[in-house]
């Protein structure tokens, strides 16, 4: 069992700072290529969304991002001081509807739901905390 946690800012220059660190995590634990990029994917469209919605308000916030392999089983957090929004109440994008009858957004939130085996929200006091699963 591995266990890593770092904390980014709210600021999109932090990504790629993310995207090192899971690839290191990745790489240390022999997972495949196809689980990294999934996993990097997952992270930035979570934090994006953290970022662009959920932390608007100009000031600076962390953001902590956990990773926890146990076995067969990757389990990444997201965690923030964000306005609550549970992503698993939003409405799914109408992806077959001609693109002039599309609302905009939604296609992040069901990317994660694709890309991941396992999505749990809840609001802890202030803090929105995110938990995907993926079976790698």
């Amino acid at each position: 069992m591995e266990n890593l946690s770092v904390r980014i800012k709210n600021d999109r220059a932090e990504i790629p700072k993310l995207a090192q660190v899971v690839s290191e995590f990745c790489n240390r634990n022999g997972l495949l290529s196809s689980v990294e990029l999934d996993v990097n994917l997952v992270l930035e469209e979570a934090v994006i969304n953290v970022i662009a919605h959920g932390l608007d308000d100009g000031e600076e916030h962390e953001i902590g991002v956990s990773l926890l392999l146990d076995g067969k089983q990757l389990t990444l957090t997201v965690e923030n001081d964000g306005i609550a929004f549970n992503p698993l109440e939003a409405p799914e994008p109408r992806v077959d509807a001609p693109i002039e009858e599309r609302r905009p957004g939604g296609l992040g939130i069901l990317l994660v739901k694709r890309l991941t085996d396992d999505l749990v929200y809840r609001r802890m006091g202030n803090k929105n905390i995110l938990v995907m699963k993926k079976n790698t």
